[in-house]
């Protein structure tokens, strides 16, 4: 039975490349792990304390570091990614290569958007907004097409740079929709409702 192995994937804030690194989840297990960008100026950390991994994440999106702690079979199972406090667009990547791949290239499409755009620009990306504005309109019209878990049915918007925050005008629960890439599009057009997780 071939091992296990795991691939980690993340943008390097210093020089912008995508960097990967693929280890088995023995090694993994017995001593972590360090993925460092080829330019020197950034590395990922994993470290294993016999029962969760901490990760230190450099983040290509806002340029700081992030820290997660884990449990293993989030490491070591499947896919998962690790998101940036700041932007809240997933930053890092761990799972099977192929996958770790397809990911880093949407970030790195959403990070190259990012510094085209600068701050000047109103939105990250003006199509892919107004799409996914086009398409939330849609999906309102429809009975009960946006709801919350509260019960309530009334839903205000609030428009970001690269999202859409739909606020439950009832219980004030937020759902944030992101409208930067063509796949947040693609994602959002595969709902025919949305339902806010309502607040307890």
């Amino acid at each position: 039975m071939p091992e296990e192995m795991r691939t980690f994937g993340y943008l390097c804030p210093k020089c912008g490349k995508t960097v990967m690194k693929t280890r088995s989840a023995f090694a993994l297990e017995a001593s972590g792990a360090e993925v460092e960008c080829s330019c020197g100026g950034s590395a990922l950390t994993a470290a294993f304390d016999g029962e969760r991994y901490r990760l230190t994440v450099p983040c290509g999106l806002c340029g700081g570091i992030h820290t997660a702690v884990c449990p293993p079979d989030r490491v070591l199972e499947g896919a998962t990614a690790l998101a940036c406090a700041g932007t809240k667009q997933f930053c890092c990547f761990i799972g099977p290569e192929g996958t770790v791949e397809r990911q880093l290239r949407e970030l790195s499409i959403l990070a190259e958007k990012e510094r085209k755009q600068g701050e000047d620009g109103i939105f990250l990306d003006n199509v892919i907004m107004y799409e996914v504005l086009s398409e939330l309109r849609d999906i309102a019209s429809r009975p009960g097409g946006i709801t919350c878990a509260c019960g309530g049915s009334r839903c205000a918007m609030e428009v970001r740079r690269s999202s859409v925050d739909l606020i439950c005008r009832d219980c004030g629960a937020k759902l944030r929709v992101p409208a930067a890439t063509d796949r947040d599009l693609d994602d959002l057009c595969c709902h025919m409702k949305l339902v806010l997780p309502g607040k307890k």
